[in-house]
C-alpha cells in the first residue's frame, strides 16, 4: 500500500518535481535555526560588506532579535560571521560569500543527521547492524545531500534573485517616473 503522505515521491524519482508534493513523512528536515542562519548570511552578503545590525535583520525576516542572537554565536565561533561591538557595530560575513557553502552553515547549525538507529555509534540494538545494506544506502544518500549543499554558496543564493536587496529592505524602490 502506498503511503499517501509521500506524494509524488512514492510514484518514482524521475523528473525535477519529485519532491514537489511531499509535505509529511520527510525524515530529514533542516531546523529553523539553520534556515535563519542561512537567511542572516544572505542578508549580510546582500548588504555588500557593510555592517548589518541584528534589529534590521530581525525586521527584514519578521523574527525576534533574541532568536537571531542565539543563532549568531556558532556562526561567529566558526568564522562565518564577524561582529563589531559598539554603537555603530553590527555583523558582517567572516569571509567572502562565495567561500561560504550551504554545507558550511548546516555543519555548524545542525546537531544530528542520524537517519536511523544504526547511524549512532554503539546505540543500535539491531542484529543486522554489521551486515545490513540500509546503513550504507542511507549514508550514501546523506553524502549526496551534503555534496549538493557543498556546490552552493551564500553568493549563489543572493545572485539567484536580482531583487533580493529590495525584498530585504536594503534598497528603496524607485518611484515611477512621470514623462513630461
Amino acid at each position: 500500500m502506498r503511503n499517501k503522505n509521500w506524494g509524488s515521491f512514492s510514484r518514482g524519482v524521475s523528473g525535477s518535481g519529485m519532491f514537489q508534493n511531499v509535505r509529511k513523512g520527510i525524515i530529514m528536515r533542516l531546523t529553523r535555526q539553520t534556515n535563519y542562519a542561512i537567511r542572516m548570511l544572505m542578508y549580510c552578503a546582500a548588504n555588500d560588506g557593510k555592517l548589518s545590525r541584528i534589529p534590521e535583520i530581525a525586521r527584514a525576516y519578521n523574527v525576534s532579535e533574541l532568536f537571531l542572537f542565539k543563532i549568531l554565536q556558532p556562526l561567529v565561533e566558526h568564522g562565518l560571521v564577524e561582529t563589531v561591538r559598539g554603537r555603530n557595530g553590527g555583523v558582517r560575513l567572516g569571509r567572502a560569500s562565495q567561500d561560504i557553502s550551504l554545507f558550511d552553515v548546516v555543519r555548524v547549525t545542525e546537531e544530528n543527521f542520524s537517519m536511523a538507529e544504526c547511524f549512532e555509534n554503539d546505540a543500535s540494538e539491531c542484529p543486522l547492524v554489521d551486515s545490513c545494506g540500509l546503513n550504507a544506502a542511507l549514508r550514501e544518500a546523506l553524502n549526496a545531500f551534503f555534496a549538493v549543499l557543498m556546490k552552493y554558496s551564500i553568493a549563489d543564493l543572493v545572485k539567484a534573485r536580482p531583487n533580493v536587496r529590495l525584498l530585504l529592505g536594503l534598497d528603496e524602490m524607485e518611484a515611477p517616473r512621470i514623462a513630461s
